[in-house]
């Protein structure tokens, strides 16, 4: 495939899902190389995603990006007694996982760059719309783009996970990162507005550092509506100053607010910051 080797996929003839295609490549082909030299014992660690090895990391992947080629589910039933499955959501992803939960790491690696090889493909001869309705990760209808996006996002936080678990950091700024931002950022107007219940009339910014540094302000309107922008704030109710990584820890959710409180610097209205940061996770 000519994706693989450090080759750009090039998608044609729609230019704006090539930064898409970008991100999923850079990250899936990160995840390739972590996981192939990997003993049977280091596919059993455990990552930050709640409940997940590195096999089970993994398996979620292929899982997906064999739902986006158009295979079919598997059909399986997910033992009552697992801790980390908590609702349908749960359940629904739980199944491409507890069906690969006793393969080798050879039937791992192999069935992994088979999937990647086929959706390189399929994203390499992608003709149709961007805005062409295709079969979301729960079975939803979403856009060619958003699906993409979603999937360029999704391979970007999961190669963090195995990164956390093996030990071997990296790609904090790559492709998928901007992707992962932009997509956080969205999250942010009903964390504040709706979830934390910001006051009317109201702006709280984020101040973020590291390896992506960027600044966003959150606006409450008269009518609690949130909105995000790049202006800043000259009297902001509350300022969130973070770390790049902390922010995706705690946006995905893989780590609780009190367990990276001295990584996030609080000025003003301290019980609103309480609040944001306890909504703060916007993946399921």
């Amino acid at each position: 495939m000519n994706s693989t080797r450090g080759v750009p996929l090039t998608v044609h003839p729609h230019p704006s899902l090539q930064p898409y295609a970008d991100a999923w490549t850079h990250s899936i082909e990160a995840i390739s190389a972590l996981v192939l030299p990997l003993t049977e014992g280091e596919w059993n660690r455990a990552t930050p995603c709640p409940g997940w090895s590195v096999r089970d990391v993994v398996s979620h992947i292929i899982g997906i990006e064999c739902e986006q080629l158009g295979d079919p589910r598997p059909i399986h039933t997910v033992a009552r007694d697992l801790r980390h499955v908590v609702d349908e959501f749960t359940r629904y992803m739980e199944v491409q996982v507890d069906v690969r939960r006793h393969h080798t790491a050879p039937e791992m690696t192999s069935e992994l760059e088979y999937t990647v090889i086929r959706r390189a493909r399929q994203l390499r001869n992608e003709k149709r719309d961007p805005a062409t309705m295709v079969r979301g990760p729960l079975g939803e209808q979403v856009t060619l783009e958003m699906a993409l996006r979603l999937r360029a996002f999704d391979v970007w936080i999961h190669e963090q996970d195995l990164r956390a678990a093996l030990g071997v950091p990296g790609n904090w700024d790559s492709p998928g990162a901007y992707v992962t931002r932009d997509l956080l950022l969205a999250g942010l107007p009903k964390v504040v507005a709706k979830l934390a219940g910001a006051p009317a009339n109201s702006a709280v910014v984020l101040d973020v550092h590291g390896p992506l540094e960027f600044m966003r302000t959150v606006r409450v309107d008269a009518q609690g509506r949130g909105t995000v922008d790049k202006t800043p704030s000259l009297g902001p109710a509350v300022t969130l100053t973070l770390d790049w990584e902390t922010y995706v820890r705690l946006a995905a959710g893989r780590v609780r607010p009190h367990a990276v409180a001295d990584r996030v610097k609080i000025e003003g209205d301290e019980a609103l910051a309480a609040a944001i940061l306890t909504h703060f996770a916007v993946t399921p």
